[in-house]
């Protein structure tokens, strides 16, 4: 018996067998935290990339700004690349 099938044996709620159905179609997707972790292959955790984006957002805050779909982008390279000490002041 999977592990998917022995963890709801028990249940007969339509929630229950809809989630074992979703595991067992998407096994092959699902990853293996444990594996990773004891293999050390990658970091798990979410905070280097929400610190990232924090950080992005704070570099596109600059008072009196307004930002549009058009010019974000290459704004931001700019903003980074001033913040980095990439351009001249």
């Amino acid at each position: 018996m999977a592990a998917a099938q022995a963890l709801f044996a028990d249940c007969r709620r339509k929630q229950a067998r809809n989630f074992e159905a979703y595991l067992s179609t998407h096994r092959t997707r699902i990853v293996n935290y444990g594996l990773y972790q004891a293999e050390q292959l990658c970091s798990i955790g979410s905070g280097a990339v929400e610190s990232a984006v924090k950080q992005i957002g704070r570099r596109l805050q600059i008072s009196g700004a307004r930002w549009n779909t058009a010019s974000v982008n290459a704004m931001l390279s700019l903003r980074c690349a001033y913040l980095n000490g990439q351009l001249a002041s």
